[in-house]
């Protein structure tokens, strides 16, 4: 079953959020989740439960207006995080939150929905290939300290 994050204690959202970001302190989850919840237009997160209410996964997707690499449109979903516990992976828990975040994409009239991933996390591009998603391009990312 998808549900749809409506406050903070949403059972296992937390929890599955420190298991995919695990370098942000609590506090700092908490308070992006707390950004999520108040622009509803922009942001969403569901989760994914068995029938024994067991959180199993969660995604997070936003609309972004700006330019997105790789993109032919805008605006435009954006799946910012995804995460299913590994003993539920290849059971179609991430389909079926994909397929959630589709259509509240869809629903807020974009026609594309982009992802990204570390040049070097190929489990997450096997996952993205395997839900339909296409590779566009690789960027490398640079910074420069300026004093």
């Amino acid at each position: 079953m998808i549900t749809r994050c409506t406050h903070l204690q949403q059972t296992g959202w937390l929890t599955l959020r420190q298991a995919l970001w695990s370098d942000s302190p609590p506090d700092q989850h908490l308070g992006e989740m707390a950004s999520i919840l108040s622009s509803p237009q922009r942001y969403i997160a569901l989760t994914f439960s068995d029938q024994a209410g067991q959180v199993l996964g969660f995604a997070e997707a936003s609309i972004r207006s700006e330019y997105v690499n790789g993109t032919q449109t805008s605006p435009v979903g954006f799946l910012e995080g995804l995460f299913v516990t590994p003993a539920s992976r290849g059971q179609g828990v991430a389909r079926a939150l994909v397929a959630g975040v589709e259509q509240w994409s869809q629903a807020l009239g974009c026609t594309e929905l982009a992802s990204d991933a570390a040049l070097d996390n190929q489990a997450s591009h096997a996952m993205h290939q395997a839900l339909g998603f296409a590779e566009t391009e690789r960027v490398v990312y640079f910074r420069k300290a300026i004093d």
